[in-house]
């Protein structure tokens, strides 16, 4: 299993620019959050994971690594709809899969070239495909480039951890503008604490 890795470098700069996380900080620990190295895959990964439980998404995702024999480009190019339907999810969301699939192999995106782009480049690129949200890139640059500055504000999740630590009520996208700044460069590791802050 491959983690985002992060060290003392990261904890001491977050902690110095920010009193009450690094409170939080040094209660959690360090957290390893696993990684999908390949941006394909985690893409096709995060769109069969939308609206659904992670346990949900892992029955589903299997189903489709059986059906298809390996998550690939030309594996979902050849599959029909109806079968990657019939691994668990919406005709809708199974189009958007074949959609990806399609884009890879035209070379509309090309995957391999991606790691190259800057942040808001890979965004303006992946999003623009049908099904594919600002959010779900964000994913993508966290859990597959390993980008060390994102912190999003379409993540529930993380505007629930940061109203937690800072223990406010309501989150303006402008409040929320002035931590993010607060923790750059090393926005995604403020983000995995934020998300294990979320649930508290």
């Amino acid at each position: 299993m491959q983690i985002f890795e992060y060290g003392q470098k990261e904890i001491d700069y977050l902690k110095r620019r920010d009193k009450k996380l690094g409170i939080a900080i040094d209660k959690i620990g360090m957290i390893e959050r696993e990684i999908t190295p390949d941006p394909f895959t985690a893409l096709v990964s995060s769109v069969v994971s939308q609206q659904i439980s992670s346990k949900a998404a892992e029955t589903v995702w299997n189903r489709l690594y059986t059906q298809l024999g390996a998550i690939s480009p030309e594996r979902i190019i050849q599959a029909d709809l109806s079968e990657i339907q019939s691994c668990g999810m919406s005709l809708r969301k199974a189009g958007y899969i074949k959609g990806i699939g399609e884009a890879a192999i035209s070379g509309t995106v090309d995957f391999y070239t991606l790691h190259t782009l800057s942040d808001e480049e890979i965004i303006t690129k992946v999003s623009a495909l049908h099904g594919v949200g600002v959010w779900t890139v964000e994913m993508l640059l966290i859990f597959s480039f390993c980008r060390p500055d994102v912190v999003s504000y379409k993540d529930l999740a993380i505007c629930r951890g940061m109203m937690n630590l800072y223990g406010i009520k309501e989150l303006s996208k402008e409040k929320f503008e002035r931590y993010r700044k607060r923790y750059s460069p090393f926005g995604t590791v403020a983000s995995l604490y934020l998300w294990a802050l979320s649930v508290l």
